[in-house]
């Protein structure tokens, strides 16, 4: 194998002097910004927050070498903590964390998966209704599940729904200490959204309230060290245990990796290269599942394409790669540096920056407008934010890709139009209304408008003027640009030209490309008296339409009585 591919790979990924230091400064904000996020986005899953942590320097560093789009940050996003939540739900709290790993690794070799066999295009099939429904209900879950955090409390229930609606019924429960410690996080993060601080805003909201916890001594608050030790340094590379593998693992491994493709398209979209070269959807799957596979075997928690944090990497004036690289950089000097004082953060705080991070990407105006714009973006809105809230993240997934799916099928299948095209003068065509019934003696050229794949097809079946009472009717139907058709289309073709022969008339195909025609060819059925006519596509527009309308006319000249 030539190593040339390989050098010119690490020539395009070489630090820029005129850029390095530039890089190196943008880092700083982005790792400080992610002590309080990767904490956050730990604490939701279930684990210890150092995880957390540990994979906000793994992911920045490993994903940042591979990425195409170049200020993409591979971090920790909220919404694939939830869905990694959701899939260890059941899993006892003293195994989750190798459980985690395990999941965060299998996770990152899907996407590479997925990256190697090309599958970025397919992004597009997930409609817009349906992932703004999922990432609602996902916004939604991630602030009811953290109401009890925030307020220090007890809450009994399966769903956050049920937690949410239980600490309203006992607000007795609530302890006093945590909800000013979170409400004032809360106010910190707000004031401060809008001002020059707001890059380090979420730092400041937890660093400010646990300071007032430690001097007013509120012993009732829960910190991250209560959660588990939190180990000084970085964490040296470790082996999943393959006895956590279990079926609901691997469905959850398969739901965060969808969830992180389908975020980490947006962000490269959201951030194009400084440098006008196109960013690669498939590259990107694969970097994002680098960064996973890494951040799994240094025990920290699924990564993806981080919108905030990608957007922070420009603010702050990053240029290249490097920039998210540098990111993860410092995060490992600020875990050699400053384990002691995380271990000190309160939980509450933590919960606050959920809080708010979940309030933000709330977009109740383009979830109005989905809702006012037809039956079929309603369903698929409120029915993926439903799932969402009431069953487990893997399964809403599931039906939130099926849901695209069936409304894409769906959408094809009713917008199939059939017009029938009438010769002027000219050697052009009006378009006017298919007829319901063809007339006697005569040829109808038709033309299709919508996919003919599987239920298209059988659409374009029903809509087709029907030869019952007619006598040797001939119908010239145009596929001008149809590259491909399949059996379905083919089975329709043939039972309509039986229907055409059993009246004495005759079916004409047009415009068809060669790899169609010799398909059709393959596939004639024998029981026909008169084979179809096939008049394959030319140079010039409209040369095989006239070509078949002539032969389709004289057909039914010869039979019409003298």
């Amino acid at each position: 194998m030539s190593a040339r591919p390989v050098l010119r790979w690490l020539w395009s990924i070489r630090p820029e002097r005129q850029h390095l230091r530039a890089d190196v400064i943008a880092g700083v904000p982005g790792a400080i910004s992610s002590v309080p996020n990767g904490m956050a986005s730990a604490a939701l899953i279930g684990v210890n927050p150092i995880h957390g942590l540990y994979a906000s320097f793994a992911g920045p560093v490993a994903g940042g070498f591979a990425t195409s789009s170049q200020l993409m940050v591979v971090t920790t996003t909220t919404a694939a903590a939830l869905a990694a939540g959701s899939a260890l739900e059941g899993v006892d709290a003293a195994d989750r964390p190798q459980a985690l790993l395990l999941l965060t690794i299998i996770a990152g070799l899907v996407m590479i998966a997925a990256g190697v066999a090309r599958l970025g295009r397919y992004t597009r099939f997930v409609s817009h209704s349906v992932m703004t429904g999922f990432l609602t209900g996902i916004s939604v879950n991630i602030l009811l599940s953290q109401l009890p955090g925030l307020t220090g409390a007890y809450a009994a229930g399966e769903l956050a729904v049920a937690k949410a609606v239980d600490l309203v019924f006992h607000p007795a429960r609530i302890d006093v200490p945590s909800l000013l410690a979170g409400l004032a996080a809360l106010g910190i993060l707000i004031g401060l959204s809008r001002t020059r601080l707001a890059a380090v805003s979420a730092l400041v909201a937890l660093a400010v309230p646990t300071a007032g916890l430690v001097i007013a001594g509120a012993g009732s608050v829960t910190l991250v060290r209560d959660t588990g030790e939190i180990p000084r340094g970085i964490p040296l590379p470790q082996l999943p245990d393959l006895g956590q593998l279990s079926f609901p693992l691997v469905t959850g491994a398969l739901a965060v990796a969808a969830i992180i493709l389908v975020q980490g398209s947006g962000v490269a979209e959201a951030a194009p290269n400084r440098d006008g070269t196109p960013s690669n959807a498939n590259r990107d799957f694969v970097a994002q599942g680098i960064g996973s596979v890494a951040a799994g075997f240094f025990r920290g928690q699924p990564v993806g394409g981080s919108l905030g944090q990608t957007a922070l990497n420009r603010t702050v004036g990053g240029r290249t790669r490097w920039a998210a690289i540098c990111s993860g950089l410092w995060m490992i000097v600020i875990l050699v540096a400053c384990s002691r004082v995380i271990g000190l953060v309160a939980m509450p705080t933590l919960a606050a920056v959920l809080v708010y991070a979940a309030a933000k990407s709330l977009r109740p105006g383009a979830f109005m407008a989905i809702l006012r714009t037809g039956p079929t973006s309603q369903i698929a809105v409120v029915t993926t934010f439903c799932a969402t809230l009431f069953l487990p993240v893997s399964a809403a997934v599931g039906i939130g890709v099926s849901l695209s799916l069936l409304l894409q099928l769906n959408q094809e299948a009713m917008d199939l139009k059939v017009v029938q095209l009438t010769p002027v003068v000219g050697g052009r065509w009006t378009e006017h209304a298919a007829p319901e019934k063809l007339p006697s003696y005569q040829a109808t050229v038709l033309d299709v408008y919508g996919s003919l794949l599987y239920a298209g097809s059988r659409t374009l079946r029903v809509r087709l003027p029907d030869p019952a009472g007619a006598e040797a009717p001939t119908v010239v139907l145009r596929l001008r640009g149809r590259t491909a058709v399949g059996a379905t289309f083919v089975k329709v073709m043939a039972d309509y030209a039986a229907a055409l022969n059993a009246v004495g008339g005759r079916l004409y195909l047009s415009g068809v490309d060669h790899a169609v025609a010799e398909l059709l060819r393959r596939t004639e059925r024998p029981d026909l008296t008169e084979p179809i006519g096939v008049f394959e596509a030319t140079e010039l527009l409209g040369e095989s339409t006239g070509q078949a309308l002539r032969e389709a006319e004289a057909w039914a000249v010869r039979r019409r009585p003298l």
